[in-house]
């Protein structure tokens, strides 16, 4: 696969574990250590300012998506080196879709889960066939592949739509992740309905 550009999708609060911080800064890290552009929310806090410290700190680029409402509450990232100005919340994540090779999920809260279930639920109907990691810091993610496995068992899911996403649980395991990630057949869209 041709791999230029990863998403990330991340919690904007600064009062979390410093583990949850440190991972976000070394994954930023990685990406540029890889040559590979960082596609965020333009945060300037948080696990996304971290994320993107992380990448400047290793001379990567890093492109924030930020609607404007956003912007005049002075929420967006200075430090980025190119922001990207959306009208909405919806051409804001449809723009980082758009633009990204792969998807990451860090630890977050409801706007994160909401970015990771549409961006799967994009990938279970076929609209896109990148690869989408989980990335476990801490166990954060646990009860929420609970709750998958939860769904599988209610047969709400098939056990094929584990494939749509693999979970690391070091932000250095995350690029090899993205690399080995199981081919998903658009077409595989006719499974989504049980």
């Amino acid at each position: 696969m041709q791999l230029h550009s990863v998403a990330i999708y991340c919690a904007s609060s600064n009062k979390i574990r410093p583990s949850y911080i440190d991972a976000a800064e070394r994954l930023g890290a990685e990406f540029a250590k890889h040559g590979l552009r960082l596609i965020y929310g333009d945060g300037g806090i948080g696990l996304m300012a971290a994320a993107a410290r992380g990448a400047l700190s290793e001379g990567g680029e890093v492109i924030g998506v930020i609607p404007q409402f956003m912007v005049d509450q002075g929420w967006n990232n200075p430090n980025s080196t190119q922001t990207i100005i959306t009208q909405t919340m919806h051409e804001r994540k449809a723009t980082i879709c758009d633009m990204a090779d792969a998807m990451v999920a860090l630890p977050g809260g409801i706007g994160t889960f909401e970015e990771l279930l549409e961006c799967l639920t994009w990938k279970q109907l076929g609209l896109h066939n990148c690869p989408v990691v989980i990335l476990n810091t801490d166990g954060y993610y646990d009860r929420l592949l609970s709750c998958i496995e939860y769904m599988i068992e209610e047969q709400m899911m098939r056990p094929i739509h584990r494939d749509m996403f693999t979970v690391v649980s070091q932000p250095e395991d995350v690029i090899q992740a993205i690399l080995s990630s199981p081919k998903w057949d658009p077409n595989t869209r006719r499974l989504a309905a049980i």
